[in-house]
């Protein structure tokens, strides 16, 4: 169901530069044509946007390779980088980056257990377990690199939501 603040006309229409369209990259914010210039701006997160009006197109210019977002007339697709497959062998690598090194590390932890009278025998499955968290924040942080995901305009889209919840 669109949101309420578009009009139903403008949804199912094609883009054009006196529209108002969610922006694809917050997702807190709108966009709209910039006086005098041939792009638009989201007065949330303060991006600056290309239009490709023939291929119904939204691209970030300001990082390289772009992101490209295409329009269906109801909201923003998701986004693709000009240039660059992503496919499965990318999520075969990172769910073994983050598999493999916590499975050796939890098999040495479980088939060389300290002896009980010694201190720290807690260590291994600790051990374990940030080897977990450090590889996964390293592919979401790589994730978040790539995608360029504005993670302080969210915390600040959520922080006045909740202050002004109208």
């Amino acid at each position: 169901m669109p949101s309420s603040k578009f009009s139903s006309k403008l949804l199912n229409k094609a883009v054009d530069y006196q529209g108002v369209y969610p922006c694809p990259l917050c997702r807190a914010g709108d966009i709209s044509n910039m006086t005098l210039m041939e792009a638009m701006s989201c007065n949330f997160c303060q991006q600056i946007f290309t239009v490709d009006l023939e291929k119904q197109e939204l691209i970030l210019p300001s990082r390289q390779p772009p992101l490209t977002w295409r329009w269906d007339g109801m909201n923003w697709k998701q986004p693709r980088l000009e240039g660059v497959e992503l496919g499965w062998g990318y999520t075969v690598g990172a769910l073994a980056f983050i598999a493999l090194p916590t499975t050796l590390t939890g098999i040495i932890a479980y088939c060389l257990p300290p002896q009980p009278e010694q201190p720290f025998t807690w260590v291994p499955c600790i051990w374990a377990f940030l080897t977990f968290l450090s590889h996964s924040s390293v592919i979401i942080w790589l994730f978040v690199e790539i995608y360029q995901i504005p993670v302080a305009s969210y915390f600040r889209a959520m922080q006045q939501r909740l202050l002004n919840p109208n």
